[in-house]
């Protein structure tokens, strides 16, 4: 690894240690970094704010410092998102939402159209969910410890017309607050993802990247970071489909609306230090 890597890790180990801890002040991040690697000068991990930065505001374009997946790992990234869209359509898009692991594996090998995740894939999906993702850049906290962690599926419903689930409790009161709030013009874009779902998102969208890792968690968590799998949830505008997941939603009545209201305590905000981009639609439940 090089010295220049090298002193990135370290200011995203240390920027993460922050984060965690309550509270950014980049001045003491700095401070850390520099006592670390003691002959370089803060005004050079200044400019890593500055650069951190700009690429979050161009969060789906590649970066020079961007980490990628080698060329064997990419080949398991590619085989192992293709049985995970075959298993999506065998299982049902509802039922994928709350599928675990184990019952992903057991599936997959039951149904030929599927096929059995190889043992190789297993063990590059385990290096992914517990690996760490400071290396390539995201920096948020970790609500889904273990691989195998369930859905128990008495603990949630079904939201009628969205194809999504939300967990009963603090996430359901909240949407139907929302929608008796503001009324048929919100719907529920995106509820509560199983593991298996977000492997799929992320492991998808870095597929469609050339493995590129880092302009990955800059859209989506990895799994097991995603919040979806305990709470939060995405709302958008009925009829504006797509575009409900851009920066454009800020220009819709939901969005005002909800600014208006007090709902937008966002789990990931504008210039947030997180390695994640503005996500105005990600509605942030408190959990204990």
């Amino acid at each position: 690894m090089s010295w220049n890597k090298m002193k990135r890790r370290d200011f995203l180990k240390a920027l993460s240690t922050s984060i965690i801890a309550g509270g950014i002040v980049p001045a003491k991040v700095l401070a850390e970094i520099a006592r670390k690697s003691p002959d370089s000068s803060l005004k050079e991990y200044d400019n890593h704010i500055k650069d951190y930065l700009q690429k979050i505001q161009s969060f789906d374009s590649p970066h020079a410092e961007d980490v990628y997946l080698d060329q064997s790992d990419f080949l398991l990234l590619k085989s192992s998102t293709v049985r995970f869209k075959r298993l999506q359509r065998t299982v049902g898009y509802g039922h994928f939402h709350l599928l675990s692991f184990d019952d992903a594996v057991k599936i997959a090998r039951n149904y030929s159209k599927v096929g059995a995740f190889s043992s190789q894939e297993i063990d590059f999906l385990e290096k992914i969910f517990y690996g760490d993702p400071v290396v390539y850049g995201f920096l948020g906290e970790k609500p889904v410890k273990n691989l195998t962690d369930r859905i128990k599926k008495r603990e949630v419903v079904k939201i009628p017309h969205t194809g999504n689930f939300l967990y009963k409790g603090g996430p359901l009161e909240t949407y139907r607050k929302i929608k008796r709030d503001i009324g048929d013009q919100v719907i529920l874009t995106s509820g509560l993802r199983s593991v298996i779902k977000q492997f799929l998102l992320f492991l998808n969208k870095a597929y469609l990247n050339a493995g590129n890792l880092s302009l990955a968690s800059r859209s989506l968590a990895p799994p097991g970071y995603s919040f979806h799998g305990v709470s939060d949830f995405d709302v958008g505008q009925v009829g504006f489909g797509g575009a409900n997941f851009t920066g454009r939603f800020i220009n819709t009545d939901v969005y005002k609306q909800l600014k208006e209201l007090g709902y937008l305590r966002l789990r990931y905000p504008r210039a947030n230090l997180l390695g994640v981009r503005f996500e105005p639609w990600h509605i942030k439940i408190q959990t204990t």
